[in-house]
């Protein structure tokens, strides 16, 4: 098994490899882009009109639109960039991180302080164990 086969059996884990950053690669940009107030201000006034700017799949841009941050790091976007997005939508990681892994802030922060996830577990999507 490859390199690359073996990071992608790690069971709720999107790597970031070559091949997601060059995936993701306008989606980061236009996540980037989110420094600027003037974007922010234009993208939450017409999310669409100002995603259909940049050369992003229609996947890309239903996962922003849907704020889906688990369907954005599948479709190559990386998480240091979709920060740019939850926090123009003034929405803190730990509310973000909940969603993304099924549990409610609480439970999440709780998790985290007690030193996140046991390793003990589904540690191969391919062998089931």
């Amino acid at each position: 098994m490859s390199t690359e086969a073996h990071l992608h059996d790690i069971p709720g884990t999107t790597v970031f490899t070559g091949r997601q950053t060059r995936k993701g690669y306008h989606l980061n940009q236009f996540c980037m882009s989110l420094r600027h107030a003037e974007n922010r201000a234009r993208f939450l006034a017409d999310e669409r009109s100002y995603l259909d700017e940049w050369p992003m799949t229609e996947a890309q841009k239903r996962a922003v639109l849907d704020r889906n941050w688990n369907a954005a790091l599948a479709e190559g976007g990386n998480i240091y960039f979709l920060a740019k997005i939850i926090a123009t939508d003034g929405t803190s990681m730990s509310e973000a991180a909940s969603a993304m892994s099924g549990v409610s802030v609480a439970e999440y922060t709780a998790m985290m302080a007690a030193g996140g996830r046991s390793p003990e577990g589904q540690r191969s999507i391919r062998e089931g164990r």
